[in-house]
């Protein structure tokens, strides 16, 4: 018997999770996004369990490293239209659950010390990106593809790009991608230092189980603290912008311009914004 098939006191229970599929190679903890009929979209449930599943992780006795990934051949295709169309177009924008939660999920990644490393195959969109880049290791597929396009959908990009994206790439490149919404590709992604590895799709699941190995075998209170230093600066960066993006995120759920991006899409037409 492995340690990890031993019981454990104070094991966390993993299977209490619907829209996230937990797995453990040796001390290393696989998270698979699973929404995979709509490639990992986040509805309200994802949403939810995202918002503690990195406490969990925290907390698992089991557990030295951690990989995010998606299921199938998707890493997460960002935000279902139909929960956005339910939760935001029909109640009164303001601080709420979702909100709330937003932020846990931003700031239970960024306090979580042990290594996460995040496997993206395939489009990593929106809040899906947003999560691929606050991990602290990134390996991409050849399939690989970047986008944040919030303001396609027009709303503000809240949920941790206007953090993450410019400590990656610079100001002048992230305001360009987060004012457009235009993706990147994996192999572009890694030239631009947005990523750290793209490979090939059929070397992505054995490079990124090397290099989890590789850090769970290593010299783990040494590799965690320097993490921990690391992103001092990135915490205090979210605790001054993650307010403010989120609250205009939540304001710009009432605008016309939203209503006919959700309209558009579900109609398969162009939108047509105004301003308003």
């Amino acid at each position: 018997m492995t340690e990890n098939e031993k019981p454990h006191a104070n094991a966390i229970d993993w299977t209490r999770y619907r829209r996230i599929k937990a797995s453990h190679d040796g001390r290393v903890l696989t998270l698979a996004l699973s929404n995979p009929e709509r490639m990992n979209a986040v509805d309200a449930l994802m949403h939810r369990e995202l918002a503690s599943v990195f406490l969990d992780a925290a907390d698992d006795p089991l557990t030295d490293v951690i990989v995010l990934t998606g299921e199938g051949p998707a890493f997460c295709a960002g935000g279902d239209i139909n929960w956005m169309k339910q939760s935001f177009m029909e109640r009164t924008p303001g601080p709420g659950s979702d909100a709330s939660e937003g932020k846990r999920i931003v700031f239970s990644l960024l306090d979580l010390e042990k290594p996460v490393i995040a496997k993206v195959r395939g489009p990593a969109i929106g809040l899906g990106a947003t999560l691929a880049l606050f991990c602290d290791v990134i390996f991409a597929s050849d399939t690989a593809r970047f986008a944040d396009p919030h303001v396609r959908a027009g709303i503000v990009a809240g949920d941790g790009g206007a953090i993450i994206w410019p400590q990656l790439i610079g100001y002048a490149r992230a305001k360009e991608y987060l004012m457009t919404g235009d993706a990147i590709t994996g192999p572009e992604a890694a030239r631009m230092g947005l990523v750290n590895h793209c490979v090939p799709d059929d070397d992505l699941d054995g490079k990124t189980a090397a290099f989890a190995a590789r850090l769970a075998g290593g010299a783990l209170q040494a590799i965690r603290y320097t993490k921990v230093s690391i992103n001092i600066g990135l915490k205090q960066l979210a605790h001054s912008i993650l307010d403010t993006s989120i609250g205009y995120e939540m304001l710009t759920f009432a605008t016309q311009d939203h209503r006919e991006a959700v309209a558009s899409f579900l109609e398969k037409r162009p939108a047509r914004f105004t301003g308003r």
